[in-house]
């Protein structure tokens, strides 16, 4: 018995001392949970293989391997933290040496956004009208039939429905606008005349979406009423406007048309800034542009809202941003303001 236990206190020794010598070169997490498991392991571990002769040891022998098993067993596990310690010291070093930030490098400068073509032609646009003495308003998208359009003089049976093709939130009653001008029906049951508004804001309709047409785009609407306004005023003030906007030098005319919430109505065209009216692909060789639509308010739509038509006139127009945008900047198609191509943006 005394050479069986000799002989196992030798084994436990030159475990222990091949353990550590093992331990030495390790140089990475993996390696180090292998030796763990190889000579700590609970299953399979060569301490634990030395172990399961304790049950042969007689009475005497057995206090004896159980200590000399524990003191090396305690050697191993702190060799095997000190070892850990260490490579996490030194992984995160490499790190901390990898990630490093040289502080005296200049920063980076963040990319400045700016506004985009659509927002400045709202703010260019309504600009020229605040001077004017307009004052700008905004109303809720999702609308009721009766402000855009019964109070419009657009009954359920007018042909007009047909044209502006209507996304429903509940049939019959509840829409999303299909023009900014339900505002203006909003401003005159609110008000009492002078009024002198603009209306920009997101409208919505059904449309097959091309290079000219969108299902939500943006619309300006205005308004002015007062006990004198004639059509010459609603000449004069778009007028001023359009050259304010497109430059002095443009000639605009006003052609016949037809809305149902105004009487007399018109449209308004200016001159090719392109080929200064002679005649190109993109006023289709007419040499004139159409811009908006406008008119005297309807005197139906003046009574809708409690105003007397005999003693209060006053004049409309509309006009879409997108299509003031496009004639502005000569931008080939609609599309290209919703896509957020940085390429098209970055131009504005």
């Amino acid at each position: 018995m005394i050479d069986q236990l000799g002989d196992l206190l030798s084994q436990l020794d030159a475990l222990r001392v091949r353990a550590i010598a093992e331990l030495e070169p390790i140089t990475t997490s993996t390696e180090l949970d292998e030796w763990d498991v190889r000579y700590l392991g609970r299953n399979r571990g060569e301490l634990k293989s030395l172990s399961s002769v304790m049950p042969k040891l007689s009475k005497e022998e057995r206090p004896i391997v159980g200590q000399k098993i524990n003191a090396v067993k305690a050697e191993l596990e702190r060799e095997l933290a000190a070892r850990r310690e260490m490579l996490r010291q030194r992984e995160l070093l490499q790190s901390l040496e990898k990630e490093r930030i040289d502080v005296t490098l200049p920063g980076r400068a963040l990319p400045a956004g700016h506004m985009h073509p659509i927002s400045r032609t709202i703010l260019e646009v309504t600009k020229i009208f605040v001077e004017m003495g307009f004052q700008i308003v905004q109303g809720p998208e999702v609308e009721t039939d009766y402000y855009n359009f019964q109070a419009l003089n657009i009954p359920e049976d007018h042909p007009a429905r047909d044209m502006q093709d209507t996304f429903w939130v509940a049939p019959g009653e509840i829409l999303l606008r299909t023009q900014t001008s339900p505002m203006q029906i909003r401003t005159m049951k609110q008000t009492q005349p002078p009024i002198r508004v603009v209306v920009p804001g997101k409208v919505y309709r059904n449309e097959a979406v091309d290079a000219s047409h969108e299902a939500m785009f943006h619309q300006i609407e205005g308004l002015l009423i007062d006990e004198h306004c004639t059509m010459g005023d609603l000449k004069g003030c778009l007028e001023r406007f359009a050259q304010i906007l497109f430059g002095e030098k443009r000639r605009v005319r006003f052609r016949g048309s037809y809305f149902p919430f105004t009487e007399p109505s018109a449209e308004m065209d200016i001159d090719c800034p392109i080929c200064e009216g002679m005649g190109c692909r993109l006023c289709k060789y007419s040499g004139w542009l159409e811009v908006l639509g406008s008119g005297m308010v309807h005197p139906k739509v003046l009574r809708e809202v409690g105003y007397d038509p005999a003693k209060y006139r006053g004049f409309a127009f509309g006009m879409g941003v997108e299509r003031i945008a496009i004639l502005k900047y000569g931008i080939s198609e609609i599309r290209l303001f919703s896509g957020n191509d940085l390429r098209f943006l970055r131009q504005f």
